[in-house]
């Protein structure tokens, strides 16, 4: 679990994040959506303890952030998965070599160790057979599933998405989501999601975090922000015309 407490944070007179208290709970996908400048991206750098806050707290399973030892944050960090909106994969690596490169920096496992845990989790993205190719041989869908087995060979306790769904076509966007979604469930991971994509917010969407001018505007889950009247919200995600859609039948059904 992720705890937030009033968090501000301000990049000299700008005051970017404006008292946000929420919770992230292990074993669901946790979303923050919102428009560009509702301060999502500066939330999960600080979520991800790339930015320092001015005020506020955040815990991770109760430790305090701001409040552990250099070697207590190194250690946190090294329970950290991250899938960057790019997929950020070193071109001149194989896959194989991109996925294992985690377990190189912050792990003593003999390479034959590594050779292993990198087997298991390309065959839990179905990659199998892909260990030797390049990033340029593989399409975009295939390089986000290198960049969420790569976030996961570690074993994280924690897992932070930056628009995983970015650059991809809308069947292979569920694909990723839905493989993010199995993830965090099979292993009990506190997953944390930035995103603009409303059908993410409508496949996975567990706890959805919204936010307008660096507030939180609203908070609830995929099924409540078919109900909710608040007008920050629905102007939102109704620029989403297969969210209208949708939330027209869900309240049709549920008259």
């Amino acid at each position: 679990m992720i705890e937030v407490k009033d968090l501000h944070k301000s990049f000299g007179d700008s005051h970017i994040l404006k008292g946000i208290s929420t919770t992230f709970d292990k074993g669901q996908t946790n979303l923050i959506i919102g428009q560009s400048g509702s301060g999502k991206t500066v939330f999960l750098k600080c979520l991800l303890g790339l930015f320092d806050y001015e005020e506020g707290a955040i815990a991770y399973d109760g430790k305090i952030f701001s409040q552990l030892s250099e070697d207590q944050k190194r250690n946190l960090r090294s329970q950290i998965g991250m899938v960057f909106q790019g997929s950020a994969l070193f071109d001149s690596m194989t896959i194989a070599e991109n996925v294992m490169f985690p377990l190189q920096m912050f792990t003593k496992m003999s390479k034959s160790e590594m050779q292993d845990r990198t087997d298991f989790v390309l065959k839990r993205v179905n990659l199998a057979d892909a260990h030797n190719k390049m990033p340029s041989e593989a399409s975009g869908g295939m390089q986000k599933r290198v960049a969420i087995a790569r976030a996961i060979v570690n074993n994280p306790k924690y897992l932070f998405c930056d628009e995983p769904n970015s650059g991809l076509d809308p069947k292979t966007a569920i694909v990723i989501d839905n493989l993010i979604q199995e993830i965090t469930k099979e292993y009990q991971i506190t997953t944390v999601i930035n995103s603009h994509d409303m059908n993410s917010v409508m496949e996975i969407g567990e706890k959805i975090v919204f936010l307008k001018n660096g507030f939180k505007e609203w908070e609830g889950s995929k099924d409540t922000i078919f109900k909710t009247d608040n007008v920050a919200v629905t102007d939102f995600v109704y620029s989403s015309n297969l969210f209208k859609k949708v939330r027209r039948m869900y309240l049709e059904e549920n008259q």
